[in-house]
């Protein structure tokens, strides 16, 4: 990069930091201005404009507002109080955000339940919320009534059908459409209770992270600082509104902005372009694998007949930026770094392919809530020096990115509804005596201009020939191989062995030929970063949001007796992989090959 370029980077990004500290100056835990005061705000200054579009409906954001103050009538004839919990079980549609619109302008605290959830596992999200009552619609109600049993504190349920459970469209339709006085939040302040955002669950059961007003207003901001949006864009959202990506930056900066918010009930691949090109959209909100499944897609008539001006999202792997960008015709994708109840926020302003965001050397000071330190990945601990400290990574180097809490400022930590879960997520006296971190559980590393990288999660990266090996390097390696569709890296211990061995569950289309990947491995990893085992998924394990899951298949390692899918393994010298049945099982375990 010459000296030009450099001097125009760095205003670039200086501009867009002062804008993004400029729209939420004044937000802190103490503001009696809550999430329900910007929304109306924005509601009074683009009553006209459309709000949603979903199918072929569309809606004003004073039908929103009015729909919504339904809403909040309802919740005051149900007795609700500021405080209390009502969960919301739906999928992506208007409907879903004129709910927790409307409890939240009386105070009440909507708990986001993935729509995904059935029997235990919803059974928990709806305990630990504590919830008075859930709204759902008709197909979902009916996994309600099916663990009604399991449920304390006997909510009622309501569905947007009457199908199920009681008629809540009936109920609403002879309750005004004013808004409530605002008496009923009057006491709230920043630091109160907005919504429960559930983690995804990859590695158990999922936690209630508690998202305070003064969090999600600033969240609303991000997009509308770092995207430029204006009451003119159209934001189309394919990711499930109960989690941050879809329902914070892209449902929030289109609210906000007065955009309209083009909503799909859930991602369909073969839709994508269709609802891009054919309702205008000119922006998009993305996750990683959402564009690698678009990527994996055959060509469509319509991948480059849009409008789209910039793309904002997270976990865009370097190996599929430039070719979703190149193929589909996109300007600019904006890469951010956070985490449902995470108090770190990184944002790649330039977009430099595969950084998640950028704290300059100049800079240092004014991010010293934000570090990145050595870290064991065997013990899964911060190194600490002989003063009992962490130490700082050098550049380059993978560690722990941590963020400072502060109860009192920006970065502050409401954690979970589980407070023994909201301890572990805690380091104490990492600095200094008396000090808290948040711990983010992600491996980062950063280069001599300060841009910032995803390594791993931690417990990901696994150690294997006295070698650290990322999954994520090893994803990457194995989606450049032709038929690859996706791939889920993982360690797996084998009998006599030190460490974990590299194994990966792939989705493959036809073209897939096993018999070049070993060769092609060779070619793009060091041989201890190489899998050892390989797995033929027919469709990945994923969460709503794409997320891989990985416990079930760590379970079931390469026992062909608990795996019906193809397995593969290749032995140490080994030039290609081969099939793996109970009797090579045995041979393994006996230790008849070496790795």
């Amino acid at each position: 990069m010459n000296f030009i370029s450099r001097i125009k980077r760095e205003v670039g990004f200086t501009i867009a930091l002062k804008r993004l500290m400029k729209n939420v100056e004044g937000i802190d835990r103490d503001s009696d201005v809550l999430i329900a005061d910007d929304i109306e705000a924005s509601v009074d200054a683009h009553r006209g404009n459309v709000a949603f579009i979903f199918g072929n409906n569309m809606q004003t954001y004073a039908e929103f507002d009015a729909r919504a103050n339904r809403i909040a009538h309802w919740a005051l004839g149900q007795g609700f109080q500021a405080g209390d919990a009502v969960a919301l079980f739906m999928e992506n549609c208007p409907d879903y955000v004129t709910t927790w619109f409307g409890l939240t302008k009386v105070g009440v605290v909507t708990a986001l339940i993935n729509s995904n959830l059935d029997g235990s596992g919803l059974a928990h999200c709806l305990n630990i919320a504590s919830a008075k009552a859930v709204i759902t619609s008709a197909d979902l109600a009916r996994r309600v009534a099916g663990i009604s049993g399991h449920l304390e504190g006997k909510p009622s349920l309501w569905d947007w059908d009457g199908v199920v459970g009681e008629d809540l469209n009936s109920a609403l339709a002879g309750l005004p459409d004013e808004r409530p006085d605002r008496k009923h939040r009057a006491h709230l302040r920043g630091h109160d209770l907005f919504l429960f955002v559930y983690t995804s669950g990859t590695t158990g059961l999922p936690k209630a992270a508690k998202i305070s007003n003064m969090r999600a207003r600033r969240s609303f901001r991000i997009g509308i600082t770092t995207c430029n949006l204006t009451d003119q864009d159209r934001i189309y959202i394919t990711l499930p509104l109960y989690h941050v990506t879809g329902g914070f930056v892209g449902l929030g900066g289109a609210l906000l902005s007065g955009a309209t918010a083009i909503l799909r009930a859930k991602f369909s691949a073969s839709r994508y372009w269709d609802d891009v090109s054919d309702h205008g959209a000119t922006v998009i909100v993305y996750i990683g694998e959402l564009c690698r499944y678009l990527l994996n897609q055959p060509e469509h008539i319509k991948e480059r007949a849009h409008k789209i001006r910039t793309g904002i999202g997270n976990g865009l792997r370097p190996d599929i930026w430039q070719k979703f960008v190149d193929r589909f015709a996109i300007p600019k994708l904006l890469e951010i770094y956070g985490s449902t109840e995470g108090n770190v926020f990184l944002m790649n302003f330039d977009g430099k392919i595969g950084a998640v965001g950028r704290i300059p050397k100049y800079l240092e000071k004014n991010f010293g809530d934000v570090r990145i330190v050595k870290f064991d990945v065997v013990s899964e601990e911060p190194v600490r020096g002989d003063d009992g400290h962490c130490m700082i990574a050098d550049l380059g180097e993978p560690g722990e990115l941590l963020g400072r809490i502060d109860q009192n400022g920006p970065s502050d930590f409401s954690g979970y509804h589980d407070k023994k879960a909201t301890e572990k997520k805690i380091l104490r006296d990492a600095f200094e005596k008396g000090d808290a971190w948040f711990r983010t559980g992600d491996l980062m590393s950063k280069d001599a201009e300060g841009y910032i990288y995803f390594n791993d999660r931690i417990g990901d990266t696994f150690r294997w020939k006295g070698e650290n090996v990322a999954t994520n390097e090893v994803a990457e390696a194995l989606s450049q191989y032709p038929g690859i569709e996706t791939a889920n890296v993982y360690g797996v211990p084998i009998k006599g062995t030190d460490g974990k061995a590299g194994m990966a569950s792939l989705t493959v289309d036809e073209s897939f030929d096993i018999d070049g990947l070993k060769a092609h491995l060779a070619g793009a990893l060091p041989p201890y970063a190489a899998p050892v085992f390989i797995r033929i998924q027919p469709e990945a394990d994923t969460t709503g949001t794409f997320k891989y899951r990985k416990v079930e298949l760590v379970k079931e390692g390469f026992d062909p007796s608990q795996v019906d899918d193809p397995l593969w393994f290749s032995t140490a010298g080994s030039d290609a992989f081969e099939a793996l049945d109970a009797d090579e099982y045995s041979k393994i375990l006996g230790g008849e090959y070496q790795f």
